[in-house]
Formats: structure tokens, sequence, C-alpha cells
């Protein structure tokens, strides 16, 4: 059942590869999405069959394949990755459909998106460590010819940059599977076959330090963000969905399943310092987005903020922080996604991402009346505010996280204060503003605007029902949580100064 998920998509790739240059790029087109369709109508029916109340992993599959090696081909579902393949279904096919039908070379475009969406399901997927590494590594070329072949005017360096710092993140993951394999003597390297409680608190902490290193690049932390301004910015806009709404979250779902799930003692002393690195990386975002005249640059640093609330709640490690954190993770892969669909529309129409030269959208006279409305809901959902999806699972990490850290949850509330800020200013010179002149856009077509259309309904239906969101992961967090030793709460300045 969970490999349909994997193999259907790379399957997918290989056939559009080989379909005879005669039939029209529309037409590969289609069939990607006619096959991405039945991936994400299948996570559906996976997710109707999904156990909430059960928090171990389900649909199960096992295949020997190299027992010398301890490499098996183990699958599983729980309630931190079904609600991440749903994600990464949909996504996929959102990216497909909002795609020109005038890109060139469509069949190697189209397989690739497809392979990227197979990659990720098979990480997400994975019980076995080096089957994880490898799901992992198959999206990295993929990502980088995209990204190189049909990026904008640096799409060469920021490809280049993008490979350098994904392998180097691989590199240091894989080295720290195979350490911890090879230190607790475990024949296998199936997730629930390697223990570390054998090993001393300093090998946990120097092996946690190697996973937290090699995911922080990919959520990305601060400073290992640099790739991310550069590949999002360069990359068109349904690769940049994917990469923001997508690829991101491998590395927080990676520090999650294997930095708080393999070491439980470690990283419960490493909570402290993880706290206040999530909430350093939210107030460098919101700052930095703040500065930029990119509209989808802004956009780019707002991710670097919000990853930093499923770090921040991770680290509390509290049954409630972490439903808060899958939440996060969701619901900010949908707001991103929406977000990058929408700037791309207003480049292709307007043709400039520049705040400068960019005003008075929502006016009837330029033809964008409904994308600035939807591009004001995004930036709200963004922002937080109550009945949107984003508020409630911000809402929820902060609820989680400031019994436990008090002062690195008030840092990221303040963040998500300057995020209303910037996009504020986003949409004050975008969508409002006095018209310089009375030029008439080309008329936005309903085909351009049903991704964004699809986007902003489950923005909203999940903001207003939020059990939704969340009763797919509880039973599994609430697990994960209670072998984490209790972090020694952080004191607030007050207290600190009363002692």
């Amino acid at each position: 059942m969970l490999s349909v998920l994997i193999w259907l998509p790379i399957v997918a790739a290989a056939i559009i590869t080989l379909v005879p240059k005669s039939i029209p790029a529309s037409g590969v087109r289609l069939g990607a999405l006619f096959l991405s369709g039945i991936v994400f109508f299948w996570n559906l029916f996976i997710l109707l069959k999904f156990d909430i109340h059960n928090p171990g992993m389900q649909f199960q599959e096992y295949l020997p394949w190299n027992e010398t090696l301890g490499l098996s081909y183990q699958l599983g579902i729980d309630g931190l990755s079904v609600l991440m393949l749903v994600l990464n279904s949909l996504l996929t096919w959102i990216a497909i459909y909002s795609t020109s039908k005038q890109t060139e070379r469509p069949r190697l475009f189209y397989s690739l998106v497809l392979l990227v969406s197979g990659g990720v399901a098979g990480a997400f997927l994975a019980e076995n460590l080096l089957l994880f590494f490898l799901f992992y590594e198959l999206e990295l070329i993929p990502f980088y010819l995209l990204i190189s072949i049909w990026g904008g005017e640096k799409r060469a360096y920021a490809g280049i940059k993008f490979l350098i710092y994904t392998a180097v993140s691989g590199a240091l993951i894989l080295a720290t599977f195979l350490g911890t394999v090879w230190l607790t003597g475990s024949s296998s390297f199936a997730f629930d076959a390697v223990s570390t409680q054998t090993l001393s608190t300093g090998l946990q902490a120097l092996l946690l330090a190697g996973i937290v290193l090699g995911f922080g690049i990919k959520i990305p932390l601060i400073p290992f963000h640099t790739w991310l301004p550069d590949a999002y910015v360069e990359a068109s806009a349904p690769i940049a969905i994917l990469l923001g709404g997508v690829l991101a979250k491998l590395g927080t779902y990676g520090l999650l399943r294997f930095g708080m799930g393999m070491f439980p003692e470690a990283w419960s002393m490493f909570a402290p310092t993880l706290a206040i690195w999530g909430a350093v990386s939210t107030i460098y975002g919101a700052v930095v987005a703040i500065a930029q005249k990119d509209i989808k640059r802004m956009v780019a640093y707002s991710s670097i903020g919000h990853m930093g609330y499923i770090v921040l709640a991770g680290a509390a490690s509290t049954p409630l922080a972490l439903v808060g954190a899958v939440a996060q993770m969701f619901s900010h892969g949908i707001i991103l996604a929406i977000l990058f669909h929408l700037v791309g529309v207003v480049e292709a129409k307007v043709g400039t991402r520049e705040l400068d030269k960019l005003n008075g959208l929502m006016s009837p006279i330029r033809g964008l009346p409904l994308i600035s409305a939807l591009l004001v809901l995004s930036g709200m959902a963004s922002a937080g505010i109550p009945g949107l999806t984003g508020f409630i699972a911000e809402f929820i990490v902060f609820q989680g996280s400031f019994s436990v850290f008090p002062l690195p949850t008030l840092l990221c509330v303040v963040a998500s204060g300057l995020t209303a800020v910037y996009f504020v200013i986003l949409l004050n010179r975008t969508c409002f503003g006095k018209l310089d002149n009375l030029a008439y856009y080309p008329k936005v077509l309903w085909s351009e605007k049903m991704p964004a259309l699809i986007l902003a309904a489950i923005i909203i239906f999940l903001g207003v029902q939020p059990t939704w969101l969340v009763r797919w992961s509880e039973p599994t967090t609430t697990a994960m949580v209670s072998i984490i030793p209790s972090p020694q709460p952080t004191a607030t300045p007050q207290v600190a100064i009363m002692k």
C-alpha cells in the first residue's frame, strides 16, 4: 500500500521521459497531472484508513534487501509522517498544475518533479536509516537540475550553492547514521533496532550534533541558511513551492524523528540551545524580510523565521508543543505554496517583483483584484491572524513551549508580530497605494487562479476546524515525548533577578 506513494511517481517519471516527441507539451503536462493526481488520492485513501488512536507505525512493509549491510526495504507511517505525505502529494500536483503550458523541455521537467515526489515520500516512509538516506539524497540532483535549467538569471549559481549545501547535509547525516550503528553494535540499520541507551552521554551528544547540523542545513537554521534565498528566488514558482513547502520539511521531520527519537537524553541536554537557536532564527528571518525589496525574496526569508517555531516546539518536548510542530509543518507548507504561486502570477502579469515598481494591484483597473485579495488572505495566514490555519499552529506551539522556555517563546511571539509588519509593507505597496499609471495588466485566467483558490480553501477550513489538523498526530507525538527527560526550564528575566 505505501510503496505506491514511492514507486508510482518514479515509474511515472520514467514513462514520461519515454513519451514520443510528437506528443505536445500540453499532453505531457496532462499526463503528469493525471499520475500525480492518482498519488494524491491514494494518499487521501491511506489517510482515511489511518487509525488516529494508534501511536505506532501502521501499514508496515518489509522486504530484506542486503542483510550484510543491514539494509532492508522497511516502510511505515505514523502521526509524524502521515500529514507530510499528504502535503507532498498535494503540492506536487499544485506545482505541476501551475507550471506554464509553454515550459521548455517538458518531458524532463515533469519527470524530475515526479522523481522528487517519489524520493520525498520514500524519506517520510523509511524505517531503515540507510533507506532514509538513499531517498533523502534522491531529490538532490533533480532539484539541482530544476533550479539550474528552469530558474532565473542566476540559476547556475543558486543551483551549485544548493547542491553543495545539500551534499554536506547528506554527508553529515550518513556519517552520524554509520557512527550510531557502529558504536551501538547493532547488526541492522532498522530504526527500531538501534538503541543508543548503552552509549555514554558524550557520545550521544556528539552523534546528535551531527544530526542537528545535517538537518539544520536542510531546514535551514542560521547561519546555514544562505543557500535558501538564492535557491527560492532563482527557482521558478512551481519549484519554489516544492522547495519551501516540501523539501524543508524533510529537515524538521528528520530532526524530530532521528534527533529526538534516537537520542532522547542528549536531546534534553541540547534543548535549551535548540530553543534559543530556533528563536534567533525566527527573529533574524523576520527582520531581514522587512528589509527586502523583492517580494519573492521577502517570502523566502519569512520561511526561515517560521521554521524556527518548529525547532522551538521540538526543543520544548511537551505533547502540546510537538502537536503544534506537526501542525506548523503542514500549515507552513500550504501557506508558503500559495504565497509563491501568487508571487509567480504577479511576476508573470506585471513583469516585476520589485516593491518599488508595484502598486494598486487591488484596483480593477489593474486586472488583479482577486489575486490581490488572495495575497491579503495568505499574508494574514502567515502572520497568524485568528481564523486561519497559521494562527492555530503557532498558538499551539507557543502554548506548549512557554512553560519550558518562556524567553525563547516570547521572542518567537515578537517575531510573529514582525511577520505582520513585513506583510503589511508588502500588501500596502503591491495591492494598495496610489496608481502612478493606468496600465491594465493581462487578465488572470481561472486556471491560473485555481491553485491559489484550493490552497486558500484549505487555509480557511483548517483555521475554522483545527481538529482536522491536529487529530492525526496527537497519539504519536505524545508517545515520542514520553521518553524525553524533561528539559530544564529557562528562567524568565524577572525570576533570574529575584534569585
